[in-house]
């Protein structure tokens, strides 16, 4: 795959990032190294090879979560900048049907 600057335009735009030209320069470079070592890493026979699915033979060890009320209802509320009788009121951020 060939990475040139409307390759880079296409990835800003979903990325919703800005480059300058010289950063567009940059960006390609970048990319046609990382792509360029993929390729080395294609090169390798890996076909007798078993996937690597942890890093380490190590378990996580978790603790039991307990519930602790460190702060009232009203203490929240008073507080809150918008609330309602009950709950503290914020914008709106998704869009319904």
């Amino acid at each position: 795959m060939q990475i040139d600057e409307s390759t880079v335009d296409k990835i800003a735009n979903l990325a919703k990032l800005e480059f300058d030209v010289e950063a567009k320069k940059e960006i390609i470079k970048d990319l046609t190294r990382v792509l360029d070592f993929v390729d080395k890493l294609n090169e390798l026979d890996t076909e007798h090879i078993e996937p690597l699915v942890y890093m380490t033979d190590e378990k996580n060890v978790l603790r039991k979560d307990k519930v602790v009320q460190k702060i009232s209802q009203q203490d929240a509320l008073r507080n809150a900048p918008q609330k309602d009788s009950d709950y503290i009121l914020v914008p709106k951020v998704l869009k319904g049907n």
